[in-house]
């Protein structure tokens, strides 16, 4: 490794377990020297989260609810207590009901599309309105999307219109933050086997047609977004700002299957 990212410091939010994009993200930027810290929600997740963390040598775990104002005050004041600063932010949390992914978009319930647009979208604003205020050096910001968010894609309704109203944000945050050297920016993997993942309906056909059809014939893999990530918060991607990253081994370029599957 080159220790590219080596005397930074970032705030990893949304791993749930060793499978997560964002724990695959963690861990490529620690071996590449970044000192981590992690957040989590509840007593459950801080159990997933806390051996994950010991073994990149991360000991600043924070507790948060992200639809909670006094909650997050409270994370981010421990951040600058213990840190002072921050150097980059992932941020890979998402949420909405599952029994409303499988129906029809028309069927949105009211609250659920609230709490799906809260937790997917304004956390990323909220989370960056507060992080910022610890880059006084400039950083870097990446948060988590889907094509989905551009396209119609079976099972995925709210969400995708939540992805969408979350990279509308990426570019408004990154004309607001870029003054202050501050970037932000999405990575867009194709899907994962992950415990978010199995959340949507039909997610096994999903992922074996996206392998099928992408132009490498395979689906992202942790390290591959991982090391996106790390070329978004090192100084290498020091000039990048705004932009929504596919990493979906090319399937983002697909008009049809490939013809072999038509």
């Amino acid at each position: 490794m080159a220790d590219l990212m080596k005397g930074k410091r970032g705030l990893v939010m949304g791993v749930a377990n060793e499978r997560s994009i964002a724990w695959g993200i963690a861990k490529a930027l620690a071996d590449e020297g970044a000192e981590l810290a992690f957040s989590y929600q509840g007593e459950a997740f801080g159990k997933r989260v806390e051996p994950l963390a010991a073994s990149v040598g991360a000991s600043l775990l924070v507790d948060v609810d992200v639809t909670d104002d006094a909650s997050m005050d409270a994370a981010f004041a421990q951040i600058k207590e213990e840190w002072g600063s921050l150097d980059f932010v992932v941020h890979a949390i998402a949420f909405s009901d599952k029994n409303e992914l499988t129906g029809r978009i028309i069927d949105t319930s009211r609250d659920n599309f609230k709490n799906s647009l809260t937790i997917s979208c304004y956390s990323f604003i909220d989370v960056a309105k507060r992080a910022s205020e610890l880059m006084n050096d400039g950083g870097s910001m990446i948060t988590l999307t889907y094509m989905g968010s551009q396209r119609v894609t079976p099972f995925y309704n709210v969400m995708g219109v939540a992805k969408a109203a979350l990279e509308s944000a990426v570019r408004y945050l990154a004309a607001d933050l870029g003054p202050d050297g501050i970037r932000v920016n999405a990575i867009s993997p194709g899907p994962m086997k992950t415990l978010a993942g199995a959340a949507i309906g039909g997610a096994r056909k999903t992922f074996r047609h996206t392998e099928a059809n992408a132009p490498l014939r395979h689906n992202a893999t942790l390290e591959a977004i991982g090391g996106t990530a790390v070329y978004l918060c090192s100084d290498y991607g020091a000039c990048t700002s705004g932009e929504i990253i596919s990493v979906d081994s090319g399937y983002h370029v697909m008009g049809m299957p490939a013809a072999d599957n038509l």
